[in-house]
C-alpha cells in the first residue's frame, strides 16, 4: 500500500509539472478559433482581423474555422467540450454566450461556464429596411405596423441574436406586431434585404453601412444616443420618438471551462495588442467597429449584465424556448 501510495504521489507531481510546463511553453502549435457563425458575418469579419494580428503576437499559426447553427450553439458546444489547454477557442456573437438557455430546450453546455477571454468589438445596432419598403421613417414604419399587424417582415441572423432580440424590444416598446423570419447567419439575412424578400432588420453598422451607401438598402434610425459621423442625416430612435432605445452588438473570445488562468491571461494580453494593432485599427474605422479589449474580469462582468438585460427582452416579449 505505501509503495502504491508513493506511485501515486509520483504521478501526480510529474503530471502537476508536465501541467505547469504546458502553461509556460504556451502555445507550442497551431491554436484553433472556432466561428459559431458563417462565413463573413460580423463576428467572422474582426475575428480573421484579430487572428492575423494574433499570429504575430504568439508565434503561432491561428487557424480559423466556422461551425454555425442554431443561433451558435454548434460551435459553442463543440469548445465547450474541448480540451481546456487554449488550443481551441471560441468566437462568438453574444446569443450563444449569454442568453440560449433561455430560447433552447436540453443544451448540452453551460454558457456561464466558458472562460471570457475577451471582447473583441462592440458596434451600434441599426434599423435597415429593403430597398423599396414604403415607409421612409421609424414612426410611418410604426403606423404602417399598427394599422396591418403582422404583415411587416423582419430578418434576423437567427434566434436569440441581437437582431432578433432588438426587434423583439420594438415590439414591445411600441406596440407593434412583426413577423420574425431567421436565417443561418448575416449574408443570407442581407441577401434576402436587399432582393425585397423580407422588410426590415436590426442589423450592426458594419454590415450595413455599405449597403446603405450604395443604394441597395436604407437606413432608418441608429440604435444609438447621438447620431453616427458616417450617417449625419440619419436620426436615432430618440429623435425618431421611441425615447431610450438603445442596441448594440458585440463578439468575444471565450475558452472552454477550466482553461488555466496563465494561458487566459496570456491570450488577453495577445488579443489586446491585436486589437491595438495599426492594421487592425485601420480596417475597424473603415468599418465603423470600436475595439473593446479589457482585462477577462471585465468580459465576465460585461457577458454577466448583456446576459440580464436580454432575459429581462425575452421574458417581456415572451419569447418561448423551442
Amino acid at each position: 500500500m505505501r509503495t502504491l501510495l508513493a506511485l501515486a504521489a509520483a504521478c501526480a507531481v510529474a503530471l502537476s509539472a508536465a501541467h505547469a510546463d504546458d502553461v509556460a511553453t504556451y502555445p507550442n502549435r497551431p491554436v484553433r478559433i472556432v466561428v459559431d457563425v458563417p462565413p463573413g458575418g460580423g463576428v467572422d469579419t474582426v475575428t480573421r482581423i484579430v487572428a492575423e494580428n494574433l499570429q504575430n503576437k504568439l508565434g503561432q499559426p491561428i487557424v480559423v474555422e466556422n461551425r454555425a447553427g442554431a443561433g451558435g450553439n454548434i460551435g459553442a458546444d463543440y469548445v465547450f467540450h474541448s480540451e481546456p489547454d487554449g488550443y481551441t477557442l471560441l468566437a462568438t456573437q453574444p446569443a450563444a454566450i449569454t442568453i440560449n438557455p433561455l430560447l433552447y430546450k436540453n443544451l448540452s453546455f453551460d454558457p456561464t461556464k466558458f472562460e471570457p477571454v475577451a471582447i473583441m468589438t462592440e458596434i451600434p445596432n441599426v434599423l435597415m429596411v429593403r430597398p423599396n419598403f414604403a415607409a421612409k421613417s421609424v414612426q410611418e414604419l410604426i403606423a404602417q405596423a399598427k394599422t396591418s399587424p403582422g404583415k411587416i417582415t423582419y430578418a434576423s441572423q437567427g434566434i436569440g441574436t441581437t437582431s432578433h432580440l432588438t426587434a423583439a424590444l420594438l415590439e414591445s416598446r411600441v406596440g407593434i406586431k412583426l413577423v420574425h423570419v431567421p436565417y443561418k447567419g448575416t449574408t443570407p439575412a442581407l441577401n434576402d434585404i436587399i432582393s425585397d424578400h423580407v422588410d426590415m432588420i436590426f442589423m450592426e453598422l458594419a454590415s450595413a453601412l455599405k449597403l446603405h451607401q450604395a443604394g441597395k438598402a436604407r437606413i432608418l434610425a441608429v440604435a444609438t444616443t447621438h447620431r453616427v459621423p458616417n450617417l449625419p442625416d440619419v436620426p436615432t430612435f430618440d429623435e425618431a420618438g421611441v425615447k431610450g432605445f438603445e442596441s448594440g452588438t458585440w463578439n468575444a473570445i471565450a475558452a472552454p471551462p477550466g482553461t488555466p488562468k496563465p494561458i487566459v491571461d496570456k491570450l488577453n494580453a495577445a488579443i489586446k495588442d491585436a486589437l491595438n494593432a495599426e492594421r487592425a485599427q485601420e480596417v475597424f474605422a473603415k468599418i465603423n467597429l470600436t475595439a473593446a479589449g479589457g482585462p477577462p474580469h471585465e468580459a465576465a462582468r460585461f457577458i454577466k449584465d448583456q446576459t440580464k438585460l436580454w432575459a429581462e427582452v425575452i421574458k417581456a416579449a415572451n419569447i418561448q424556448p423551442h
